[in-house]
């Protein structure tokens, strides 16, 4: 089967491509399938006009015009279509109904309509964008969000399947009347090529964070996610308790300056001398990361937008072996068992946050045994090859 995905943005710096597509093309590839994906590279603007194989599949950036926005914007979406038909596929996968990739799928939409093009249809969608998603958040204008969330309304109700990552996403697809039959659930998943981090690159972490043999709790963030002082108060009460406990902090702030804002907040809290600020790290640099902390935590608010979406970054922790304390919101659930696979928290309760915390601090037979766990439960249950399987369905009808 000829499958070509769709991409809104380039594979960096944002995560949807390589973290949910990517992967997907690859095992799809592994399956026999022809697989391309089609970007363009505007968020990576080197990568233009370029094209590479990964793992069996083809990817293949389009070429940026430069030309006045309107005009440049169709020409891109043009470009995107011409290049997805090209190869006569049997599918079309777009990921995200909004910006680039949505409008692609509306123009594939109608040309399918008007029999000048002939292939299924596939929408994905790895966020809620509308209203309590990230209209919410985004520096966007007043018309942007209004446009955003017809896209992705429009885009869930047009298309021959919709494969979504959240129990969530489900929910809202069926109130919005889209068929049940035509919706697939395809969480996150990992690679089984994925190895667990090992000590000497942790060791080198340690060196160069200055973190020494203090417990490390790791916390892998874009910042939005949570509340940064009711964070930083339970990373108080645990530090009150283990006061060589560091937080070794590893991320940078979607909209801009929220990074500052928590490390401010850090120092007024008097907690500056026990965080570790690393920033954006590379995703090949994780691994160093991950092995040099004891456990990770993933706070997270109950919205919508984190219902509703599906972490990629839980997948990687788990996979690495790392005991998680998360808030059960959203997804979390879905990887996570408690005390089994991981150590889960009621929502907005970080007293019993910080009690978690402490817990698996203090015992490192209990974080042996959840890291192993989870490690084993993502790969079984949650391995792309099975996500694969997922999408095939989809594609088949």
């Amino acid at each position: 089967m000829k499958v070509v995905m769709v991409g809104p943005f380039g594979l960096r710096p944002h995560g949807t491509m390589s973290r949910r597509a990517l992967p997907l093309a690859k095992a799809l590839a592994a399956r026999g399938h022809d697989v391309e994906v089609v970007l363009p590279p505007w968020s990576c603007p080197e990568d233009s006009g370029q094209a590479w194989q990964e793992g069996g599949a083809s990817i293949s950036n389009v070429s940026l015009p430069s030309s006045v926005p309107v005009w440049r914007d169709a020409l891109i979406v043009g470009r995107l279509v011409r290049r997805a038909l090209a190869g006569h596929p049997s599918v079309l996968h777009f990921f995200k109904p909004k910006g680039y990739a949505g409008l692609a799928a509306l123009l594939t939409w109608y040309l399918t309509r008007l029999h000048l093009a002939d292939a299924r249809i596939v929408l994905d969608s790895d966020d809620w964008e509308g209203r309590g998603g990230w209209n919410e958040i985004g520096d966007y204008s007043w018309l942007e969000k209004r446009f955003f969330a017809w896209q992705e309304r429009w885009g869930m109700k047009h298309c021959h399947a919709l494969t979504v990552a959240s129990r969530t996403l489900v929910d809202l697809a069926l109130e919005m009347g889209v068929d049940e039959g035509r919706i697939s659930y395809l969480p996150n998943g990992a690679a089984l090529s994925e190895e667990v981090p090992d000590q000497e690159a942790g060791t080198r972490v340690r060196v160069e964070r200055a973190l020494g043999d203090n417990p490390v709790v790791l916390l892998l963030t874009r910042f939005f996610e949570f509340d940064h002082a009711s964070v930083l108060g339970a990373f108080d009460r645990v530090v009150t308790e283990m006061p060589s406990t560091r937080l070794l902090v590893v991320g940078s702030g979607l909209l801009g300056g929220e990074e500052e804002r928590f490390l401010a907040l850090a120092q007024e809290a008097g907690l500056a001398s026990c965080v570790a600020y690393a920033g954006w790290r590379e995703r090949s640099e994780l691994a160093g990361y991950f092995a040099a902390s004891d456990l990770a935590i993933l706070p997270l608010e109950d919205t919508l937008l984190n219902r509703a979406r599906c972490p990629a970054k839980l997948v990687d922790l788990m996979a690495a072996e790392l005991p998680v304390v998360a808030d059960d919101v959203g997804q979390v659930s879905e990887y996570i068992e408690h005390m089994s696979s991981g150590y889960l928290v009621t929502p907005g309760d970080m007293d019993a946050f910080a009690a978690g915390v402490l817990r698996l601090l203090s015992d490192r037979q209990l974080r042996s045994r959840l890291g192993k766990q989870a490690r084993r439960r993502i790969m079984e249950e949650f391995g792309w090859h099975k996500m694969a399987a997922v999408a095939e369905r989809a594609y088949d009808g």
